[in-house]
C-alpha cells in the first residue's frame, strides 16, 4: 500500500447509471461496484467492503483511508444552478495528463478552433497561480481567454475570465465566466478515474446557469470539446506525465502546469507520473 496514492477519494461510477453491479479497475486492481436500495457500494478484490460517498451525481471510494472528506464545491448549492452529469470517455493516457491538458489554456485556438478559441487570439497573458498551503490545493487566478464560444449558452465572442482549483490528484474545478449571469460562475469539472498508470475514464460534470439549452444541448457541446481532447491526449508522448521540469520545456502559459507538477512532487503522488527521463 502506497498512503500518498492510496489514500484519496476517486470517482467509479456516476450514480444514476449504475442499474446492475459491475466491475471496473482502479489504480491497477480490480473493484466491484453496484447499488441496492437506493444505496451504493464498492468491493475489492478480495470482497472487502471500500469506504464511499456519494457527491456531485457520482460515486467515490478509496482503496485506502482518506484523511479527509472528499472535497466540495459550495457553488454547486446555489439556487437556479443546473447539476449536469456529462457521461464518461475511456482514454488511453496517464489520469495526470488528464487533468495536466483540462488545465492548459494555450491549446484552445488550435485544438477547440472557433469555439474555445481562435486566431489569432493565440496569446495567453500574465496569471497568478499558487499553491494553497491552509486547503492544500493548488489554485490558477485572474486568467483571461478571448473565446467565439465561451459555452452553450454564449451568444457570441467574449472575453472569458477563469479560476483553475485542482482539489485532489486526479481532479481539477474550473470556474469561468457565465454569459447569462454577469458576476456570476460556471463550474466545469473534470474527474479522472485512474484504471492504469496509461489508461484513465474521465468524468465530465457541471453545475450551470443556463435556462435556454436543453440538457441534451449542454451534454453535447461539452462532450464536443472533450472528444477534440481526447485524440491529442491520446498521441502524447511520453504517456506518463513527467515530473522532472527539465523533461518538456514550459512556457509563461505553463504556469499552472508547472505549479501541479510541483504540487504532484511534493504531496508524493506519483501513479501516472514519470519520475526520470527515459
Amino acid at each position: 500500500m502506497n498512503a500518498a496514492i492510496d489514500n484519496h477519494w476517486y470517482p467509479v461510477a456516476m450514480i444514476s447509471g449504475i442499474d446492475a453491479p459491475r466491475e471496473t479497475l482502479l489504480l491497477g486492481k480490480k473493484i466491484s461496484l453496484g447499488r441496492e436500495d437506493g444505496t451504493c457500494w464498492v468491493l475489492d478484490a478480495s470482497g472487502a467492503e471500500l469506504p464511499t460517498v456519494e457527491r456531485f451525481g457520482h460515486l467515490w471510494t478509496s482503496p485506502g483511508q482518506p484523511n479527509r472528506d472528499l472535497f466540495t464545491i459550495p457553488e454547486a448549492d446555489s439556487p437556479g444552478r443546473r447539476l449536469v452529469d456529462v457521461g464518461s470517455v475511456k482514454v488511453k493516457c496517464s489520469p495526470l495528463r488528464a487533468v495536466e491538458n483540462f488545465l492548459d489554456i494555450a491549446h484552445f485556438p488550435f485544438v477547440h478552433t472557433d469555439i474555445l478559441g481562435a486566431e489569432p487570439h493565440t496569446e495567453v497573458d500574465r496569471y497568478d497561480v499558487k499553491i494553497r498551503e491552509e486547503v492544500d490545493e493548488v489554485w490558477a487566478t485572474k486568467v483571461k481567454f478571448y473565446q467565439p464560444q465561451a459555452a452553450k449558452s454564449a451568444a457570441g465572442g467574449i472575453t472569458t475570465e477563469y479560476m483553475y482549483r485542482v482539489p485532489a490528484p486526479t481532479c481539477s474545478v474550473l470556474y469561468k465566466t457565465c454569459p447569462p449571469r454577469p458576476g456570476e460562475w460556471d463550474v466545469i469539472t473534470l474527474f479522472v478515474q485512474p484504471l492504469t498508470e496509461e489508461w484513465c475514464e474521465v468524468w465530465p460534470w457541471m453545475a450551470l446557469y443556463d435556462d435556454d439549452s436543453t440538457m441534451s444541448e449542454m451534454v453535447s457541446f461539452q462532450q464536443l470539446i472533450f472528444m477534440q481532447d481526447r485524440s491529442i491526449l491520446e498521441n502524447q508522448l511520453p504517456r506518463k506525465l513527467p515530473l522532472d521540469p527539465g523533461m518538456e520545456v514550459p512556457t509563461q502559459a505553463d504556469m499552472t502546469s508547472v505549479a501541479y507538477r510541483r504540487w504532484l512532487k511534493k504531496i508524493g503522488y506519483t501513479y501516472g507520473a514519470q519520475l526520470v527521463a527515459a
